[in-house]
């Protein structure tokens, strides 16, 4: 017995048959191109609704466009980045443009895996969230495809950029943990070498603005941070040799809030607890952030309003890639929950 055939998929000539018009008609309305009428776009649509056409992204790739975006995440376990992504997938939803997920791993190998991947399939443009890759080659795939990058401070001509003003976000927890009395605040960063990644890296910037911070309050004396990494695990690296200090400190500034996730771990662990031994604070306001049973003081540096953003700034530098570039820094805003209080007497 033959095996039964395979279903023959539905082509843009079966919808130009069901909807009565050219193939030309199809394609204008696919391509939603000048001189198709409504009365015949609602046709189109009718048929490829009832047919289920699907047209070929090779295909389509081919006219020049795949209506497809691809956007890198670092680190799929964090879970700030996905409110990044549901600010992308937001502003997209009445588009045609359809998102594709890569991870980069924190890696520049792994980044540039990633983004040859999605370029070699034609995508029309990137999303790149907190890449770690050089200056030249973040320049090099902007010179490619059209490309926005989300989380990395500085200026290139050939691509735009979404990003917090981390200095001041990190002086709105300093300033808000020294109104509550305390002078030892400490502030857990994630470690970085390379002198352009400093300079852009939102997690340098907190730091400097923690240090900053602290001088202009007068607590100079009080600066103390320990380098891990922006991980639960760092983070609770991090509380651990903050504990060990012989004069401890009362308050501890996570540069993440996956990182304070790692601070309140370590803190239960030693037996001690939070706000009435040990305040905290992280960055991100994270959705486990305003869990009842963490309440996490945070940063809110809007994750979803900079993937909208990004998405915009992506589509007006598809429709013209000679457009001057464009740096977009949003203002974060301190959400004070249950986990600082003023320090133990």
């Amino acid at each position: 017995m033959e095996p039964p055939a395979s279903p023959r998929r539905v082509t843009i000539v079966d919808v130009a048959r069901h909807a009565q018009v050219s193939t030309t008609a199809v394609s204008k309305v696919l391509r939603n191109a000048y001189g198709a009428s409504p009365e015949m776009r609602a046709k189109v649509r009718r048929a490829i609704d009832e047919l289920g056409y699907r047209p070929l992204a090779a295909a389509r790739g081919l006219r020049g466009q795949t209506y497809t975006i691809g956007v890198m995440l670092p680190d799929i376990r964090n879970p700030f980045f996905p409110e990044i992504l549901d600010g992308v997938t937001g502003c997209l939803r009445d588009t045609d443009y359809q998102v594709l997920l890569g991870p980069g791993c924190n890696g520049e190998k792994e980044e540039a895996r990633v983004t040859e991947a999605m370029i070699d399939r034609g995508m029309d443009g990137l999303v790149l969230v907190a890449p770690v890759s050089s200056r030249a080659r973040l320049e090099h795939v902007a010179s490619i495809v059209p490309t926005v990058v989300v989380g990395r401070h500085g200026h290139s001509p050939v691509y735009d950029t979404v990003a917090d003003d981390d200095m001041a976000g990190a002086a709105l927890v300093v300033g808000h943990l020294a109104a509550l009395g305390h002078r030892r605040i400490a502030h857990i960063e994630h470690h970085e070498t390379d002198p352009t990644r400093i300079a852009e890296m939102p997690n340098a910037q907190r730091a400097d603005g923690y240090r900053q911070a602290m001088r202009d309050l007068g607590l100079t004396g009080g600066i103390d941070v320990v380098s891990t990494s922006y991980t639960q695990q760092g983070g609770y690296e991090g509380a651990q040799q903050l504990l060990a200090r012989p004069d401890r400190p009362t308050a501890v500034f996570a540069g993440a809030d996956i990182v304070a996730m790692g601070v309140l771990e370590a803190v239960a662990e030693a037996g001690l607890s939070v706000p009435a031994d040990l305040s905290a604070a992280g960055y991100d306001n994270t959705t486990f952030a305003a869990l009842g049973p963490i309440s996490l003081t945070s940063v809110d540096q809007a994750g979803a309003e900079m993937g909208r953003n990004a998405a915009r700034l992506l589509l007006e530098r598809i429709a013209d890639r000679g457009k001057p570039s464009v740096q977009v820094k949003l203002s974060p805003t301190l959400v004070v929950r249950r986990t600082t209080a003023s320090p133990p007497r």
